[in-house]
């Protein structure tokens, strides 16, 4: 029976000492990354949903590169190993995979980066995949078995996801958290996002799938925790109160990300924390620099605010998500930054250095203008390390300025205040739901 291996690469990655050391010290930071770290790679628990018998399936998720985890993946006897990393974490993945190559087994490599590197990762592995690789994926095994794995596959963009059964029970456990797609892409091209078009078009997910797949989700964890690994839920078209049906049916607690004008629309504030919603990640990014690309998204932080307001007013708890670093950015600019993130009313708040990711508008410009550090590789790719010499500041100054926002924002006084609104919002989340429910 042919066998392949599935092992993805998670977690943060940060290159420097100082801010290694400052993350560990500081609760907002620590707690946001456990979180992120117990995901699933959903990518591929969703290939493993489209291998046909009589492949076997493993699942392998990993934090970092050791011998061990070689050890254990060429252990099973795969006939085929499929490796995925985001950027900070290729070149620990290129490892692996030369290191599981030299070992006779067969490397098929896919995701944003090597999506947006082809050529590079081509010389780490025996296949890459551009795009999806749903679409791909039957072939890729079958070439394969026949001895004829071809060099690069090429996922056509335009054409719709298949939308499989992910493979949650590889996972081999309850997960603290599930990760699951209603959409794939987003219809906004914002400059410094590498994963809005890169793989293909906005597509969003039929409901009658969304529903089978909270149901398999229930069936392992009663009443989940789920995060949606959408770019942008509710940016399409939907008729929104079907997809707030289905995770009330499986009283699933969850979080998304989706841009600020979900709180001006009255459809959706009516039914996000009676569905289970608890928290919404909204992007708000620079203040003193307008990414071109954000479409609609683009407004004035006073009615970005007021949306803000609404939301957590309607039950659900804000996360808003800052990039420092921008162009125009300065130390007193950061300063302003960073009194605004103490004063505001938001939940949450995210603060990460502007990263001029491959693929990107903004990698492209920054290249163009000779700006990306070159003695920094894809481990700096960490939304915590300077990339590029910044075009008012120092990269020094970029780097101090940016320790001191992440110092006062996530010190223990801010932290504890923010924690007092987040319990404020699930009091008046309670409120809600018990009206709801009479």
């Amino acid at each position: 029976m042919p066998h392949v291996t599935f092992v993805p690469l998670t977690g943060f990655r940060v290159r420097e000492p100082e801010m290694r050391r400052l993350g560990m010290s500081l609760p907002g930071l620590t707690s946001r990354a456990a979180a992120l770290a117990e995901l699933p790679a959903l990518g591929m628990l969703t290939l493993a949903g489209l291998t046909p018998k009589p492949w076997s399936c493993s699942y392998h998720g990993v934090q970092t590169y050791t011998e061990k985890v070689v050890q254990q993946i060429t252990d099973e006897q795969p006939d085929l190993v499929a490796i995925s990393a985001l950027t900070a974490s290729v070149e620990e993945a290129y490892i692996l995979s030369d290191r599981v190559r030299a070992a006779g087994v067969q490397v098929v490599m896919g995701g944003l980066h090597v999506s947006a590197c082809p050529e590079e990762a081509e010389t780490h592995c025996d296949a890459v995949i551009v795009g999806r690789g749903e679409r791909v994926w039957h072939q890729v095994l079958q070439d394969t078995l026949g001895g004829q794995l071809q060099r690069r596959y090429t996922s056509e963009g335009n054409l719709p996801p298949l939308w499989p059964m992910p493979r949650f029970e590889l996972l081999g456990h309850r997960p603290p958290r599930f990760t699951l797609q209603t959409q794939t892409g987003c219809p906004f091209s914002c400059d410094f996002c590498g994963s809005s078009r890169l793989l293909g078009r906005f597509f969003e997910k039929p409901i009658e799938n969304i529903r089978e797949e909270l149901a398999i989700i229930a069936q392992i964890t009663p009443r989940p925790m789920i995060e949606l690994a959408d770019d942008n839920t509710f940016a399409g078209s939907r008729n929104v109160q079907p997809l707030f049906n289905a995770f009330s049916a499986v009283n699933a607690r969850w979080f998304t990300e989706a841009d600020w004008r979900i709180g001006e629309c009255a459809d959706v504030l009516r039914g996000l924390a009676a569905s289970g919603c608890v928290q919404v990640l909204v992007g708000i990014e620079s203040l003193v620099f307008r990414y071109p690309g954000m479409g609609k998204k683009q407004a004035e932080l006073d009615r970005i605010m007021n949306a803000v307001t609404a939301i957590q007013d309607a039950g659900v708890a804000v996360n808003g998500c800052f990039i420092a670093g921008a162009e125009g950015e300065t130390p007193e600019s950061l300063d302003r930054l960073t009194d605004f993130l103490l004063r505001s009313p938001l939940a949450e708040v995210q603060v990460t250095l502007q990263t001029p990711f491959p693929g990107t508008a903004l990698h492209r410009s920054l290249a163009d203008q000779g700006r990306l550090l070159e003695d920094r590789g894809w481990s700096a790719y960490s939304l915590f390390d300077v990339t590029y010499r910044p075009d008012r500041m120092s990269v020094a100054e970029l780097e101090s300025g940016f320790r001191n926002v992440l110092k006062r924002v996530f010190s223990e006084h801010a932290t504890k205040r923010r924690n007092d609104i987040r319990r404020r919002i699930m009091r008046r989340a309670r409120s809600l739901r018990s009206q709801h429910s009479e």
